[in-house]
């Protein structure tokens, strides 16, 4: 196949995503196939130059804002059909995360092209990126999820709706970007004010203490359930992208009736949001013995430690082989 990477962007997941594109790109070249790379902020990457740009770490921090505002305004999302190695593509992997390459802006171009590409389409993108439609939609499908609230919010409202603490995160970001513990009302403002500098929509959820769960779902079927045991409280941004900050089981060592049970669970919430191709959903098991829904991430990372290729380890698919299967998913739906 002729595979077009695109990666790069310019969300607060840039770093990510340019993780993703490497591991991918070796992948597919591995399979055979011919891959081309084009950083959606920069535009193509001749392959001699792939070393320079690409990365196999993503650092315990996200850019830096100010760098992301200077990339933005070279975005290239308008003039994608003009580069070749797009319009001759047969497949166009999205190895991108957060911002305009997930929230079905992209997608939407790719559909006006007419070029097959991974991931689901734009309305299930834009309904999985907004986490406040995104819960709704759990809760009609069955699929527990914590309690919340959107601001603007005072501190009476969440203890009388929400109690104590509470997480407060962008509606619409990645990767715990600008997510926070708040334990108490003096510390609600900042956290709000910490979120609105990556979405103008914030959210002021429950917190629901227990074990980490993930499930990986590729073309409509639960993959092996894992569990997370982040060093810090939370699967934090540093935890999730800092080889030993964390540690993944696959698979996560609880009984089969609750593997089933959170794999059915996934399935409903990835098809509550009209998604396609694959996803990765991730749970909360509270001491009480119950699942709640965090969130659906619609393009998971594919970095080298990262929870979807980890789960479809555990079901027998290799990284290679995983990403092999996604574009030929792809071509057959294009």
């Amino acid at each position: 196949m002729r595979v077009t990477v695109l990666t790069g962007g310019t969300s607060s997941e840039r770093d990510v995503a340019l993780a993703s594109a490497s591991q991918v790109v070796r992948a597919l070249r591995e399979r055979g196939h011919e891959v081309a790379v084009v950083d959606t902020a920069r535009g193509f990457i001749p392959e001699s130059e792939e070393g320079i740009h690409l990365r196999n770490t993503v650092g315990s921090e996200p850019p830096a804002l100010e760098d992301l505002v200077a990339l933005e305004r070279g975005v290239l999302l308008s003039t994608l059909g003009s580069l070749p190695v797009v319009r001759k593509a047969e497949v166009v992997f999205l190895a991108l995360h957060g911002g305009h390459g997930e929230d079905g802006t992209l997608q939407s171009v790719l559909e006006v092209l007419g070029v097959p590409y991974t991931g689901s389409g734009p309305l299930g993108s834009a309904l999985a990126m907004d986490k406040d439609i995104a819960k709704r939609l759990f809760s009609l499908a069955g699929v527990p999820t914590a309690p919340w609230l959107m601001t603007p919010v005072t501190p009476e409202t969440v203890q009388q709706r929400l109690r104590w603490p509470v997480v407060v995160k962008p509606s619409k970001q990645g990767s715990t970007v600008g997510l926070n513990i708040v334990r108490s009302p003096e510390g609600l403002a900042a956290a709000i004010g910490e979120a609105g500098r990556f979405d103008d929509e914030v959210m002021v959820e429950a917190f629901v203490p227990g074990r980490e769960l993930t499930v990986g779902i590729l073309e409509d079927e639960a993959l092996a359930v894992g569990e997370i045991i982040p060093r810090h409280e939370i699967f934090d941004y540093e935890c999730k992208y800092t080889p030993g900050m964390s540690r993944e089981i696959f698979p996560a060592e609880i009984p089969d009736i609750l593997s089933h049970e959170c794999g059915r669970l996934a399935l409903a919430a990835h098809r509550s949001l009209k998604l396609r191709g694959y996803s990765r959903v991730d749970f909360r098991l509270t001491p009480a013995g119950n699942l709640v829904c965090l969130e659906v991430n619609t393009l998971p990372g594919l970095t080298a430690t990262s929870l979807l290729p980890q789960s479809a380890a555990a079901a027998g698919i290799s990284f290679p082989a995983l990403c092999e299967g996604i574009c030929r998913a792809a071509l057959h739906r294009g």
